[in-house]
This record gives structure tokens, sequence and C-alpha cells, in this order.
């Protein structure tokens, strides 16, 4: 077993962190081939129902243009594993007790696929129908949702703060996902923490929750500067990426002492290697039914 399960489990947390991604393979996304959710029953409607929101009706939309070599957006029968455990964690997000609407994801340090992660998981969520979501790029240190998206980097969130635009100018909303709108990182002029570190980064995530059933942010690794510290304090849950393969047992464990325990939504362990005594007949139980 890997060093980052020994870890998990030390800490009390595998249990709460059982949602297992093994992001490895990658495609072109077709908008047309993406499944639709629907609830499994009158109640879960109900309960699953978005709120009333205000998104604006003037947002600049734009084409997603995804590298065949990105892992993104593996949400179809052609990655089923894939695409079954995005699907869980939006499960678990959706029916946590503490009903998380801002949402953060962070790692221990760079390169544990955070990115990847949040964009995935903004995208299954605005699958399911009438939920909005928001996926903001607030890692504005090393931005990299425009580029794995193929959209505009400017303007965007430093633009926003900044006070160049507004946010109904920067925001975009995708042509290939409708419940899906994104705010890149935009053009960064000032230092980041002083742009987090003001009222109008506070107002302006009320204004997103007026606006939007979910906002998912892509933040800086867990305690590498002071920006993560102000998106977190914004936020009302952290998803922490762990990377089996890369992520460091030290740095790990600092960053959930970093998180508080009241606010990790729980881990997602990225790049899973298969391993026979991990398969469950759950992956083939559908397969030859009719």
């Amino acid at each position: 077993m890997s060093k980052i399960f020994d870890a998990l489990r030390k800490t009390d947390l595998l249990e709460s962190a059982d949602l297992a991604e093994p992001v490895l393979t990658s495609r072109k996304v077709d908008s047309n081939a993406l499944p639709t959710m629907e609830p499994a029953n009158a109640a879960v409607a109900v309960a699953l129902e978005a709120p009333k929101t205000g998104t604006p009706e003037t947002l600049r939309t734009a084409a997603l243009k995804i590298s065949a070599l990105a892992p993104i957006f593996p949400l179809d029968d052609a990655q089923p594993i894939a695409a079954e455990q995005y699907r869980i964690i939006r499960t678990k997000i959706m029916q946590h007790p503490a009903k998380p609407r801002v949402i953060v994801v962070s790692s221990a340090t760079s390169g544990d696929g955070k990115t990847v992660t949040a964009i995935n998981i903004a995208a299954c969520l605005a699958l399911k129908p009438d939920t909005s979501v928001l996926l903001i790029d607030a890692d504005l240190r090393r931005p990299m949702i425009s580029n794995l998206l193929g959209v505009p980097a400017a303007p965007g969130l430093a633009d926003v703060l900044a006070g160049r635009c507004t946010s109904a100018d920067a925001v975009i909303q995708t042509e290939q996902f409708p419940n899906l709108s994104v705010l890149v990182a935009g053009e960064k002029k000032e230092n980041p923490a002083e742009l987090l570190d003001s009222p109008r980064w506070r107002a302006l995530i009320e204004e997103f929750r007026r606006q939007y059933r979910f906002v998912i942010m892509d933040a800086t690794p867990v305690a590498a500067v002071a920006d993560y510290a102000l998106v977190q304090a914004a936020c009302d849950g952290v998803a922490l990426v762990v990377r089996q393969d890369h992520t460091e047992r030290a740095l790990l464990n600092n960053a959930l002492r970093v998180v508080p325990k009241d606010r990790l939504l729980g881990t997602v362990l990225n790049c899973v290697e298969n391993w026979f005594l991990w398969k469950t007949h759950g992956y083939g139980y559908y397969k030859g039914k009719k």
C-alpha cells in the first residue's frame, strides 16, 4: 500500500476521503456525448433543487478548446471509471451535511493535479439540471485554467479586484456547458495577496453566492503563500488533492494541519494506478445487462 494511504490512515481521514480519481487519460470534449444526470426519485429532486439565482444574462460566451493531451472532462462512457469517480465526488459534495457552496480545491504542493481536478469537479456539477456553477482561477501566481480550457486569459479575477472591469465583463459562459461559467485569473499587475486581502474580494464572493449554486475555486497550494489563507477564508469547504506518486508525506501532513478540520470536505487521490486488489464488482456491475 502506498505511503499516501498510510498518511491518510494516520490522520483518520481515509474514510472521509474515498474520492479516488485516476486521471490517466485524455480526449477532446464532445458536448453531445456528455450525459445528463437525473435524480433517482422525486424526493431527491426536491433535496437537490438549486436555489434561485441571479446569474447575469449578458455574460460573454466562449467555446472551450481542449487539448487532446489534457485529462479534462472524462465524463462519458469513453472513460467510465473516471466518470464514475467524479460522480461520486459530486454526490458527496451535494449530500454533505454542511451543504458547501463555495469550495476551494487545493493541494499540498504544485504538480498534484489540483487545477484539472477543480475543472472536472465543476464540469460534473454543471451536468446537473438547473445547477449553475462558476469555476474561478484563484491561483493568481500560476494560473492555468485559461490555458487548459482554451479561453481568453483576460480580463479575469485580478482585473475585477483591481477595478479595471466588472465581474459581468470578466465571467465567461461556456458554450459546451450551459450551466458552467468560468472566471480566469486575468492580468496580474498588483501583488495577489493585496488583491485578495480586500473588501472587494469578499464582496465579490458574496455576489457569486447569490448568482450561482456552486462556486469552485482553484487556489494556490496550501501554506505556500499568503494567498491560500485569504481564499480559504471566503470558502465553505476545502477539497485537498493528493497525488500518490508525487505528494510528499511531510507536505501532506502539514497541509492537513493547516486546513481547518471543519472545512476539510475530503481528499481526492489523483493518478491512482490500477491494482487488482482495489477492483470491485461495482465497475462491471452493469456490463452485459439489458
